[in-house]
């Protein structure tokens, strides 16, 4: 296999692990925003003992249960990314891994270890 393929390969799985981070941040959005929702349960119980039940009947009714974006809360955001464009993505890589490289993966980083480990040394063995 030619190099240039090799570091194409590298590239894609590259990629592909940022768009892994990505999906990590939207599964952080969805617990943070459910997190905060059932916090404003609370927030709304502590207004009416403070005799403030204007604030808290604004607060449930505006901001518990409310959409993120319209049409969508958070887990539904995530399931969309899931199974749209995150799946895509990894069936494209998957794809190119076994047309290209019989499914191995990390190529380019099995390379980069091969040239900088210490032959023979304990704990710089190839597997």
């Amino acid at each position: 296999m030619s190099d240039a393929t090799v570091e194409a390969l590298g590239k894609l799985s590259e990629a592909l692990e940022v768009v892994e981070r990505v999906r990590g941040c939207l599964y952080e959005v969805h617990q943070l925003t459910g997190q905060a929702d059932f916090k404003l349960d609370e927030a709304v119980s502590l207004f009416m003992q403070a005799g403030q039940a204007g604030i808290a009947e604004r607060i449930q009714r505006e901001l518990i249960g409310r959409n993120i974006v319209p049409g969508h809360w958070t887990f539904q955001l995530v399931e969309e990314f899931d199974d749209g464009y995150y799946a895509d993505f990894r069936a494209v890589e998957r794809d190119a891994r076994d047309e290209l490289a019989g499914g191995r993966r990390h190529l380019y980083e099995a390379e980069l270890k091969e040239r900088r480990r210490t032959h023979g040394r304990k704990g710089h063995e190839a597997r």
